[in-house]
């Protein structure tokens, strides 16, 4: 299994883009993992909120396939402990599945289409993070996730 990680923006902060990397390496030991960063959209001074939730849901809907399980990070998801967040990665490796994404969306959140193509929705907290800090705790929570299933040292229980 794959598991993707679709953003969209890239990462202006050095020091976040250098600890994302450090855990997208550590990462790659346990699963085939991508970042895939979907580039901002230009003039958004001129759309309204529901244009730009529409423009960016028409670009994460073009990197999915129909084999794929999307799960949207929703401040509305069902929120997980470490632990539970490591089981839930084994039920979705145990099915089958080619490759799991998760999204970040836009400051908006996520269009209709979107939502309705999700399979799931995951909340990271009640508290809102910028959109950066929200790929490193996923990939930390992802990397957290399979120490937690091998048995390593890193969760402290």
């Amino acid at each position: 299994m794959t598991i993707k990680l679709l953003a969209i923006g890239k990462t202006d902060n050095k020091q976040l883009q250098q600890l994302i990397d450090d855990y997208t390496k550590r990462l790659g030991f346990y699963i085939k993992f991508e970042l895939e960063i979907i580039p901002d959209l230009k003039k958004v001074k001129n759309l309204s909120e529901d244009q730009q939730k529409q423009k960016e849901g028409e670009l994460i809907l073009a990197k999915i396939t129909n084999t794929d399980v999307l799960i949207l990070l929703d401040e509305n998801g069902k929120q997980y402990d470490s632990v539970q967040f490591a089981n839930y990665l084994q039920k979705h490796m145990n099915s089958g599945i080619k490759q799991l994404i998760f999204v970040i969306g836009g400051p908006y959140g996520f269009s209709p289409e979107v939502y309705n193509k999700a399979q799931g929705k995951v909340s990271l907290s009640k508290m809102t993070f910028s959109h950066q800090m929200v790929r490193l705790f996923m990939i930390e929570q992802l990397y957290r996730g399979f120490t937690i299933l091998k048995n390593e040292p890193y969760h402290h229980r």
